[in-house]
């Protein structure tokens, strides 16, 4: 009776374990490949399920049907004007036919190995047939924002235009595309998109690149100043001259009005000292008095003649009788006329 139980308790066992070799299930995000001895049969396995297989001569080999990445490592390719550049690609994809792509590939990480390798010569013969704007730029016809103080002669020149160019870089990428989808194709695969993730120009280039940059950017500010300096030059010139002709206009005006001013003046000293013979004497003397004044000085020393007019005022500034009359005649005399304080 034991052994009839044992042997139950081994049949069920038994059965328990082939159960579970014959049934497998495929998740929403999978496909499945049944091979027999390392063969495929049967068609794939692409709906969701509880399915059946023959245990322990089957096997089943999942396959992702979800949208994967391509993620390549930046390689140095020469563009079509000789420049060095270190390109960032990126893909997605899925696989379409899961038969083929075991058939070829049968794992993951072939196909991404068979990616790198098609992806990059695709990539290197876009990048070779065309000049780096093209690769660089976006979108074709697309118009600046120009600065609004440039003149018409600068803008005669093209300052701030950008370069023109044929594809630009969505084209270029469309290339890549259409040509690796192509051969992707016959591994089941599906090439969903491909995008330039990053370009950059090569480690060895890039000094002598950011060295023209600097250069060309110098030349454009050097333009700039020297221009900016001839137009302080001319202000400053329109300035010095305007100012030269508002000072000659001023210094004209100043003048007219001291000439009417001081005729003006002569024509009242004129009225005022022409009234009478004692108005003319008073003028006479006031206007010696003020000479005097501007002859003599603290060690002038004046030698005149007895008959100067000058002489003739001095000469009658002593109070002696025998000065009251007449000139003095001896220099004794001269002296002792002149005031004390006089040299």
């Amino acid at each position: 009776m034991k052994m009839i139980s044992l042997g139950l308790a081994g049949i069920a066992i038994a059965g328990i374990v082939i159960a579970s070799a014959s049934i497998y299930t495929v998740g929403e995000v999978e496909q499945a490949i049944i091979t027999q001895f390392g063969k495929p049969v049967g068609a794939p396995v692409t709906t969701a399920g509880l399915k059946l297989k023959i245990p322990f001569v089957q096997e089943v080999n999942r396959i992702d049907r979800r949208v994967l990445e391509w993620d390549g490592n930046p390689s140095d390719m020469p563009t079509k004007d000789k420049l060095y550049i270190s390109v960032d690609l990126f893909a997605r994809w899925k696989i379409t036919d899961p038969l083929q792509y075991f058939l070829r590939l049968r794992d993951e990480r072939s196909a991404q190995s068979r990616l790198d390798d098609i992806l990059g010569s695709e990539t290197r013969n876009a990048v070779a047939k065309h000049e780096l704007i093209e690769i660089i730029r976006t979108t074709r016809d697309r118009s600046p924002l120009r600065d609004t103080l440039l003149t018409d002669e600068e803008l005669a020149q093209d300052i701030g235009a950008l370069v023109p160019i044929v594809k630009g870089r969505a084209l270029v990428e469309q290339e890549i595309f259409e040509a690796a989808a192509e051969k992707v194709r016959v591994f089941g695969i599906e090439l969903l998109d491909i995008r330039f993730k990053r370009i950059n120009y090569n480690e060895s280039v890039r000094p002598k690149i950011y060295d023209r940059m600097i250069s060309e950017r110098r030349q454009i500010a050097e333009r700039f100043l020297s221009e900016g300096n001839g137009e302080a030059a001319r202000i400053r010139g329109n300035r010095e001259r305007d100012l030269n002709k508002i000072r000659s206009e001023a210094y004209r005006a100043v003048e007219e009005i001291r000439g009417v001013a001081d005729a003006t003046a002569a024509d009242i000293y004129s009225k005022a000292y022409n009234a009478s013979p004692q108005a003319v004497d008073f003028y006479e003397f006031t206007r010696t008095m003020q000479a005097y004044d501007d002859m003599i000085s603290d060690g002038t020393t004046l030698v005149l003649s007895t008959d100067s007019d000058l002489f003739r005022f001095l000469g009658g500034m002593q109070a002696d009788s025998q000065f009251k009359t007449g000139y003095p005649e001896k220099p004794e005399e001269i002296k002792a006329a002149l005031p004390k304080d006089a040299p």
